[in-house]
């Protein structure tokens, strides 16, 4: 049956296209807009407020993301260390490189090489079922504040480039700290855009999902209900909610920016359409056959191929149709992946 092997996602990609730094502008992006009856045309980001009617719901994540990536000494040995999961003030969860150098006891310590930096040092306390590192952090003053000095912006693999300016990193709304990577859908709009929408009478909502490892995970799996989905935390606020349903209660479009709010509502909402508000942690795996009950529409970048995010994509435009218009952004030598071009789906 087409749509259940992962290879039924696969698309020749020419490494050129993949974006390697932002555009100067956020909002000058490319929109290539996909109906959910296969239509395509084109368009600029920054036009995208006619696309919508006075009344219509956008839900942003407000995700901040955080300087995951640490880099410090084992004995002699140079240790990274990408932070995944904060487990309780102290503890974290990572991943290690190389790992192999790493068992419980042992102790990695930063900052030494920045004289006048207070030093941070990890040590591990467990190994994980899948490989990651449980360690507790050892500091004096606060944690955070030391993170942003010793850490690094942690940019997704394919990204070779090295970013000159981390807020390019970040939406322009961002609040809530605890990404390891971006809600990259979210990095074409600007304050001024999203000024536009609310004067056109666009209601934006505003939700959070900590995204996690698992966006640059690819899918290894040789069928799609073989793969295990990573888990992130999600919080929806009460008041946000209710705008939500307030716009569904009014036959308005709920449309998501980006994949992490629509795991988000979708992983919230009941089968009736009502969003509940709440915090938790979600591993909901959206692919052709699942049946929507919030979201309508979707703001989002161009994915890599055999993933779960070009996975989703297809759940709600169908598989063919995304495949089709994925075609046509390669021949239209659209700008792929987090610093990409966009596409809009309604």
């Amino acid at each position: 049956m087409n749509g259940l092997n992962t290879s039924d996602y696969w698309f020749n990609l020419p490494d050129e296209l993949i974006a390697q730094t932002p555009l100067a502008d956020r909002s000058a992006s490319r929109l290539l807009k996909l109906g959910k009856d296969g239509g395509i045309c084109h368009g600029r980001f920054q036009d995208i407020v006619g696309e919508f009617n006075a009344g219509d719901c956008i839900v942003l994540n407000e995700t901040k993301v955080i300087p995951a990536r640490l880099r410090g000494l084992n004995k002699n040995t140079q240790i990274e260390l990408l932070l995944l999961r904060r487990l309780d003030d102290k503890r974290w969860e990572t991943l290690a490189r190389p790992g192999r150098k790493l068992r419980p006891g042992d102790s990695v310590r930063f900052g030494e090489d920045f004289p006048g930096d207070e030093p941070l040092t990890a040590v591990v306390e467990e190994i994980t079922e899948d490989g990651n590192r449980i360690v507790r952090f050892e500091y004096e003053g606060v944690f955070e504040n030391i993170l942003y000095r010793l850490g690094e912006t942690p940019l997704p693999p394919y990204i070779r480039e090295k970013l000159k300016d981390s807020s390019r990193y970040q939406t322009v709304y961002a609040r809530h700290e605890g990404s390891v990577a971006a809600p990259t859908a979210g990095l074409h709009f600007t304050e001024g855009l999203l000024a536009a929408l609310t004067e056109k009478g666009v209601v934006i909502a505003r939700i959070t999902l900590h995204v996690g490892l698992g966006t640059f995970r690819p899918v290894t799996a040789k069928t799609v209900l073989d793969h295990k989905m990573h888990s992130e935390f999600y919080k929806i606020g009460l008041s946000q909610a209710k705008i939500i349903n307030s716009a569904k209660n009014a036959n308005a479009r709920i449309i998501a920016v980006g994949t992490t709010v629509c795991r988000t509502l979708e992983t919230c909402a009941e089968d009736n359409g009502y969003l509940n508000p709440g915090s938790g942690w979600t591993d909901i795996f959206i692919y052709p056959g699942y049946k929507f009950k919030i979201v309508d529409g979707l703001i989002t970048n161009f994915h890599l191929p055999d993933s779960t995010l070009i996975m989703l994509v297809s759940a709600l435009a169908g598989r063919e149709n995304v495949l089709r218009a994925y075609e046509e952004a390669v021949r239209q030598k659209y700008r792929f992946y987090s610093f990409g071009d966009a596409c809009l789906i309604l």
